[in-house]
């Protein structure tokens, strides 16, 4: 048998492969089949996951976007309320500032009916003064003379008697 003829080489390289298949299948067969299985279970895992974790994003990206809205609706009425605060002290002020103008124009008005009152009585006494000073001259003047202070007396006497 020439080993190096065609047909003992096709011969061989068929009981070679045929030894070796079986020794593949017998002992290498099972465990590249399970590294296979495995690799393939892990692969199916890692997708899982993945897709898992795209449901967690885009949940996460969701409670986000919910976060963010109620945080501007808090901030609007955190500044609406800030409005309405300012608002209310302003008037507030406003209402305290005309409030006390007001007392203050009524304190006016009565310190200006006071001075009126009292350069009322005292215009009243100067005139009264006046009036007596005028009447003690005219007193004066008519007493000075003695038939007008007869006149007098006689008049004063006839007004007594008719009273």
């Amino acid at each position: 048998m020439n080993f190096t003829a065609p047909e003992s080489l096709i011969f061989w390289t068929t009981i070679i492969f045929v030894v070796f298949f079986f020794l593949l299948k017998k002992f290498a067969w099972k465990p590249i089949l399970g590294a296979v299985k495995s690799r393939e279970d892990s692969i199916n895992n890692a997708l899982a996951s993945a897709e898992m974790a795209k449901l967690e994003m885009q949940n996460l990206k969701a409670d986000n976007e919910n976060l963010l809205k109620e945080a501007r609706a808090e901030r609007e009425g955190m500044l609406k309320d800030a409005r309405e605060m300012k608002n209310k002290m302003i008037e507030d002020a406003k209402d305290e500032a005309t409030a006390q103008a007001n007392k203050m124009i009524e304190q006016a008005q009565a310190a200006i009916e006071s001075e009126k009152k009292a350069a009322m009585a005292e215009l009243k006494n100067h005139v009264a003064s006046l009036s007596i000073e005028i009447a003690e001259k005219v007193v004066r003047q008519e007493l000075s003379n003695k038939d007008r202070q007869l006149e007098l007396v006689d008049s004063m006497l006839g007004e007594a008697k008719l009273n």
